[in-house]
């Protein structure tokens, strides 16, 4: 009985040290951690809507007629140029 006793401290003491390990380390490193978090976020996002653009252009663009109207007269009522 005394030796379950002692295995039961012995995890209770393993546990509460690393917790306490754990803790300082994330409070000696919340700065590298967060920045790390903020790069891999950003590049996920960069990707993703990266990723997204073209489908999205394609959807957006007109598509182009197949003919033509007629020629636009050029006269009394045209532009006012001269050609060579």
């Amino acid at each position: 009985m005394q030796k379950l006793i002692n295995v039961v401290a012995l995890l209770s003491g393993l546990t509460s040290l690393g917790l306490i390990g754990g803790s300082a380390y994330l409070l000696l490193n919340k700065d590298t951690l967060i920045d790390q978090a903020k790069s891999a976020a950003a590049k996920a996002a960069t990707e993703a809507v990266s990723s997204a653009l073209p489908g999205m252009l394609d959807a957006a663009m007109p598509k182009l007629p197949e003919a033509t109207g007629p020629d636009l007269p050029v006269g009394k009522t045209g532009p006012a140029i001269s050609l060579p």
